[in-house]
């Protein structure tokens, strides 16, 4: 051996053993032994992917089935709450039939132009109270299927009823002068 190559290689084997190139090199084996066991890790069967696929499946039927149930709580909650959502509508229903009696009271007080005036606005009120009543009875019959259909009818026509009370009044407060009893 030359003296220049036996210089060199324990300069080389220094280095290699040298306490950082140690660490480095540890470093690098436990960073290709951790990725060879990820990639074997991976490497599944086909099996595993189908049983996964079938666990999946039955957490989403399970899940669907638990939904379902849950809804049919609420429509079984609503309906049974049929009782005093009638009777409340039915207090609400006179309630708006009394003060239309007031309305019409001070109307009949008021000139001929404007009680002209407000007897098609009152008709077409009277008309939409006596249309819900109806649906107020209809709905008394209605069966679980059709209570949500029945409600929702009647608490539109309800809300148009309300709207249309309000602006009567409102009409009668700018148009007839208040009382002053």
């Amino acid at each position: 051996m030359r003296p220049e190559c036996g210089q060199k290689w324990s300069k080389t084997r220094d280095k290699l053993f040298e306490p950082n190139t140690i660490m480095k090199n540890r470093l690098l084996l436990i960073a290709f032994l951790g990725a060879a066991t990820l990639v074997t890790g991976c490497d599944r069967p086909e099996t595993s992917n189908k049983d996964s696929l079938e666990t999946a499946t039955k957490q989403l039927d399970k899940a669907r089935e638990n939904t379902k149930a849950a809804v049919q709580d609420m429509k079984d909650y609503a309906y049974a709450q049929k009782s005093e959502f009638l009777a409340k509508m039915q207090g609400q229903l006179d309630e708006i039939n009394r003060e239309l009696d007031l309305l019409v009271a001070k109307v009949e007080k008021s000139s001929d132009s404007a009680k002209a005036e407000a007897e098609p606005k009152i008709r077409a009120l009277r008309d939409q109270l006596a249309s819900l009543t109806k649906q107020l009875d209809d709905a008394k019959n209605a069966n679980e299927l059709a209570w949500a259909e029945v409600k929702a009818g009647f608490n539109k026509g309800y809300n148009d009823l309300k709207e249309g009370f309000q602006q009567a009044r409102q009409w009668v407060s700018e148009k007839i002068a208040p009382d002053r009893s």
